[in-house]
């Protein structure tokens, strides 16, 4: 079993028109034992900044803590939010200073950036970034949920049919992969509002 599906995870960014939704499984395992099952692994960097972090939750968690400093001292520094695609470059920057002994992590990015135009991006352990401009997916469950993304997306949906649509994908696509599941947590971001939700899923 690789190291990237230890812990096991399921991630999924979508964008709609001027907003996006970012959502993750709520599963932590040590291989097929289920250790929790309201796990983290969504984090918001600022109002309109989202990263999720697939792969083993110890990195997941020391890469989110050394990305909020770095985006700390942005802030203090420039006295203004990170631009998503900034945050891109500084995340894919990081993961490469340590590509000899690498984060086993693979992010997922979502933001509104300048016009609240959407941009969404995911990239390896080391940092090569693959920016999209419908959907990314990481995770042990991401094949399934190219699958189920590439036959459920539809470009400029609003808001509540972009959330609907990124959750039904979501939870399809946990029901194939016994390394995730057990509900899922869905980010709804929007020119003014973020909604947070949490989808109930079968408990096996």
């Amino acid at each position: 079993m690789s190291i990237f599906e230890y812990n096991g995870s399921a991630l999924v960014a979508m964008v709609g028109k001027n907003c996006f939704a970012i959502g993750s499984d709520r599963r932590l395992g040590v291989q097929l034992q289920t250790i929790a099952t309201d796990f983290q692994r969504i984090s918001k960097i600022h109002d309109k900044l989202f990263i999720g972090l697939s792969g083993l939750g110890t990195d997941a968690q020391t890469l989110y803590q050394r990305l909020v400093f770095r985006h700390k001292l942005y802030q203090l520094r420039e006295e203004r939010d990170m631009k998503p695609e900034t945050f891109a470059s500084l995340v894919s920057a990081i993961l490469y200073e340590k590509r000899f002994g690498p984060y086993f992590c693979q992010p997922v990015i979502a933001g509104l950036g300048d016009e609240d135009k959407p941009f969404i991006c995911t990239m390896d352990s080391i940092g090569a970034k693959e920016l999209a401009k419908d959907f990314v997916v990481a995770g042990t469950a991401s094949e399934s949920l190219y699958g189920a993304c590439e036959s459920m997306f539809r470009p400029d949906m609003e808001p509540e049919e972009l959330f609907e649509t990124l959750s039904q994908a979501l939870l399809s696509s946990v029901d194939r992969d016994c390394l995730s599941g057990w509900g899922g947590h869905v980010y709804l971001v929007t020119p003014t509002e973020v909604k947070e939700r949490i989808l109930k899923g079968r408990m096996d």
